[in-house]
């Protein structure tokens, strides 16, 4: 659910030492540039004997990591498409994001670098036109591109952007039925039709049917779906209607309140939490439904895809790449969205076929990011990525290759007036340990063993014997932030919505922890 309204940002942003230093300048400024000050990206390096591959991305929003038939994290969700996609490719199984929330995280996939590198930092602001996208280096490799769908880097703008031959998208979140702001294709106003995931597969089909083939190509099919607030298309509603819903086991108020962070207890009662959603009486299990009807058509969009490009003879030859934006919490934690370092929050579904590069039927346990989608599409483009991106080349790894990988993925998000029930958090996620900081309140933070407790349901930051845990994983967070230009904090100027309101009848606030409390008395400190 959106309620962006369009505004300009005056940041001044230091120079990062990427691979194409931003220096200092204002926002304004940089955004007023005529699109002829636009430099194009000097051609990349070829790697040597890699055959540029066609490649199709598919994006979707909100869609969590369980949200598949195969998982059967819910028994009625079905996705067979999907399921065939990873049957006949890369599962992914611990792929994440490194802000969870739609700009930011676009921004990343784009770009390769962290939010705190790229500035996309909210929704309400567009990206810098000094950054350069992955597919303008494919274009300037020869490659045909498209993109079609949500851009989302700024809640107003639809026009075409850098990298792209054929641009159809929309304004903002845009709308699943027709509306009076239609689409924008190749820069003319063209009115919406139908049902968005399909229309936005008809475009996607024409302009692969339109190709003549001689030149390579990447087709960029960005969905609106599973956005909230979810609407199936017609021929899906109802589907699932009364099918049993499993609540998840943290939705209920801890019966230890002071393992939690305050701040969680109290988003119960707010626009992201179970006991107020979107300042409503929600019920959690016919939105989960909803959920999976309106995932149902994005399923079907990929099965649409797969088909054309065997009719063409191209299906094993094209590397596909399925993924969401972020994740999306149903209760968990007593939470709905995202935004959180919560698994549920920063894990996406990440699935890639291409029989000539990988083998069938292999998952992946290493923690792959949104950032490193930009560096892997340019591995499969047969281009070395430029210097100075946060994400590294996954196709090793499909390809069951030993490879230098991270063994542990730096989270960030930023406070957001608009939502100010989530606060500044960063978290260093291990395979086995998840350290969560907050910045800018009075609270505790947090500490999870991923493999004694892959529900997060024990915070273990004052635990006897975690001591020199939180104590190293706190000084990693700081080396990452610090090797990366993470350590100061953006501050977008204010703009859009506010969701402040409470039940008045719902849950009070949460008391302080009981590690907080000291006895009154002389020499107390």
């Amino acid at each position: 659910m959106s309620h962006e309204t369009s505004t300009d940002r005056r940041v001044l942003l230091a120079g990062l030492g990427l691979a194409a230093p931003m220096g200092l300048f204002s926002w304004d400024a940089a955004a007023a540039a005529a699109p002829g000050a636009r430099r194009r990206p000097a051609p990349l390096a070829r790697l040597a004997g890699a055959k540029p591959r066609n490649i199709v991305v598919i994006l979707t929003d909100d869609h969590r990591y369980d949200a598949l038939g195969f998982l059967k994290a819910q028994s009625f969700l079905e996705t067979p498409n999907l399921d065939r996609l990873a049957a006949e490719g890369v599962h992914f199984r611990n792929a994440m994001v490194t802000t969870a929330l739609c700009s930011p995280s676009r921004a990343s996939i784009f770009t390769g670098l962290y939010a705190h590198q790229h500035r996309v930092v909210d929704n309400n602001h567009a990206i810098d036109p000094a950054l350069t996208f992955f597919p303008e280096h494919l274009q300037r490799a020869g490659y045909e591109t498209a993109f079609v769908g949500k851009w989302h880097m700024g809640p107003e703008g639809d026009d075409p952007q850098p990298g792209f031959d054929h641009w159809v998208s929309f304004k903002g979140q845009g709308t699943y039925l027709p509306s009076p702001n239609g689409l924008n294709v190749d820069g003319r106003k063209v009115p919406q039709q139908g049902y968005i995931t399909d229309e936005l597969t008809d475009y996607a089909l024409r302009w692969l049917e339109g190709r003549t083939g001689e030149r390579p190509f990447l087709l960029f099919l960005s969905h609106k779906a599973v956005h909230s607030d979810f609407v199936p298309a017609a021929r899906h509603t109802g589907r699932y209607a009364g099918a049993p819903f499993r609540y998840p086991a943290t939705m209920a108020a801890p019966a230890n309140p002071g393992s939690r962070p305050r701040w969680v207890q109290d988003q119960r009662n707010s626009w992201h939490g179970v006991d107020f959603p979107y300042h409503s009486r929600l019920d959690i299990a016919e939105y989960y439904r909803r959920y999976a009807e309106t995932l149902l058509a994005v399923d079907e969009s990929a099965g649409r895809l797969m088909d054309h490009l065997e009719r063409r003879g191209v299906l094993d030859s094209t590397l596909i790449l399925y993924m969401g934006d972020n994740g999306f919490a149903f209760g968990e934690h007593g939470l709905i969205d995202k935004r959180t370092a919560y698994e549920e929050s920063i894990r996406i579904p990440m699935l890639a076929r291409c029989p000539e590069l990988f083998p069938t039927a292999t998952v992946v346990d290493q923690v792959v990011a949104n950032i490193d989608v930009a560096p892997t599409l340019l591995a499969a483009a047969g281009l070395q990525a430029p210097k100075g991106l946060a994400g590294a080349n996954a196709l090793p790894l499909a390809q069951g290759k030993p490879a230098p990988w991270r063994q542990a993925l730096l989270y960030e998000y930023y406070w957001e007036r608009n939502f100010p029930m989530t606060p500044t958090v960063h978290a260093v996620r291990e395979q086995r340990y998840k350290y969560i900081r907050y910045h800018g309140l009075w609270d505790i933070d947090e500490l999870y063993d991923l493999q004694a407790d892959p529900l997060e349901a024990e915070n273990l930051i004052f635990s006897p014997g975690h001591e020199a845990i939180v104590k190293q994983l706190n000084g990693k967070l700081f080396d990452m932030l610090a090797a990366s230009g993470g350590t100061d904090m953006p501050l977008p100027r204010d703009a859009g919505f506010r969701a402040m309101l409470r039940r008045a009848d719902g849950a009070a606030q949460a008391p302080f922890p009981p590690e907080f409390a000291r006895p009154a008395g002389p020499g107390t400190r």
